[in-house]
């Protein structure tokens, strides 16, 4: 039985940052939209706490950007990657067509706390926390809503469009029956942390060395490591037991050495198991699906939460019009589904590319090995190579671009 009914114009599963730029965007364009989010805040530990420059650039189309780098952050201009004694930086930001040349390092916390807080000032724009959505409510076929669990008892959310941001385990995309493409991937990715002393480098950056792929990500008064792994060997690390993984650990990044110890437990090592699929279409009449829960991404590159941001962008230029006049048709959620397949696409095949022809090589190289990767030694000795994985990471095969109107705002809610 339901306790509680509500209707809305469009309802979104999943507060991230597809969801809620989603919704902000919306309802700035005068569309009353409906967020459902399953926690209570936005406080919890994100591996992918990146801002590109694609995404930075919107905020600045939004004359935001300056507010929004007034919060804690760290600038990345370039990558780098470290084999044997060879530091190449891979990509270089610093030729991009965009007011911010740089990868913004932030708590996605703090971006998602930004976004619900500038959506705010529109009364169209309401976020319900500690909503977690379980299936889907269908009339003749079609899609009307979704149910909802709440702390107060069961919750039907009634709207003409449902839209799935909920991520990469999307109970929504799991309920819609949609067709999943899976694509592979090579390995997995074990995340930990150490503290980030004065003197230390800036980051990111990462290393190849005998058969061991490592990054190292600036978090401010931390390092986020990530240790890449064969797809499935996470078990056999643990056999080796936590020393030798402590000594990996020194032995790839020796200036952090003398923080091995803060490897304390296995509790402290985080198995992210890497997915790269896609659905084949990802529509029905009454959803659309978007970010994670329409393409699942490789850790490569670190685009996953900026890709999805595009498609929140792509999503509310094409559907706030149809949305305000509620006639919204398969043909509208198509055209998403259109825009956004090809960057997609594109990106999923170069992050395929460079896992088997790059990270796989790389893990199943001899420990005694030293030389560079082939396409490392190429953008070492072409350097004009850089700009190439630059403009991809940073801006995407397809960079969208607010167009939808804004409607007049209220003072936001203190």
């Amino acid at each position: 039985m339901t306790d509680k009914t509500l209707t809305t114009q469009c309802c979104i599963a999943g507060g991230g940052p597809a969801g809620m730029m989603l919704g902000m965007l919306l309802a700035r364009a005068g569309v009353d939209v409906t967020v459902l989010e399953k926690h209570a805040d936005f406080l919890r530990d994100f591996r992918g706490d990146t801002i590109h420059p694609s995404t930075l650039e919107l905020m600045h189309e939004l004359g935001w950007m300056d507010e929004l780098l007034a919060l804690p952050h760290t600038k990345a201009p370039e990558i780098r990657f470290q084999s044997g004694t060879h530091d190449v930086v891979v990509g270089d930001f610093h030729h991009l067509p965009t007011h911010a040349r740089y990868i913004a390092f932030m708590p996605q916390w703090d971006l998602l706390d930004f976004l619900a807080r500038k959506a705010s000032a529109w009364p169209g724009f309401h976020l319900l926390r500690r909503t977690e959505v379980t299936d889907l409510l269908r009339d003749k076929g079609q899609v009307v809503g979704v149910q909802a669990r709440t702390p107060d008892g069961s919750l039907e959310v009634r709207a003409p469009l449902v839209v799935a941001a909920d991520g990469r385990t999307s109970t929504v995309r799991q309920r819609s029956g949609l067709e999943v493409e899976e694509l592979g991937a090579p390995m997995d990715v074990l995340w930990f942390r150490v503290s980030r002393k004065p003197g230390d480098p800036s980051g990111p950056m990462g290393r190849f060395e005998g058969g061991q792929i490592f990054i190292l990500i600036n978090r401010g008064d931390q390092w986020q490591c990530g240790r890449v792994i064969s797809k499935g060997a996470f078990e056999r690390v643990r056999q080796r037991g936590l020393d030798a993984f402590r000594e990996d650990f020194a032995r790839l990044a020796p200036l952090l050495a003398d923080r091995a110890p803060e490897i304390s437990s296995w509790d402290d090592v985080k198995l992210l198991t890497v997915r790269v699929d896609r659905l084949r279409t990802w529509f029905q009449p009454g959803l659309l699906c978007i970010g994670d829960a329409a393409h699942a991404m490789s850790p490569v590159g670190g685009v996953g939460i900026n890709l999805a941001v595009q498609d929140a962008v792509a999503a509310a230029n094409l559907l706030a019009a149809p949305l305000r006049e509620g006639r919204v048709t398969p043909q509208d959620l198509r055209k998403v589904q259109q825009r956004r397949e090809l960057p997609t696409r594109l990106t999923q095949r170069a992050q395929v590319l460079i896992q088997d022809r790059v990270l796989r090589p790389a893990l199943r190289a001899p420990s005694n090995r030293t030389g560079l990767p082939l396409p490392l030694w190429l953008i070492q000795h072409f350097p004009n190579l850089r700009r190439i994985p630059a403009r991809i990471i940073g801006l995407g095969f397809r960079p969208e671009h607010v167009r939808t109107p804004a409607t007049p705002a209220t003072p936001p809610s203190h």
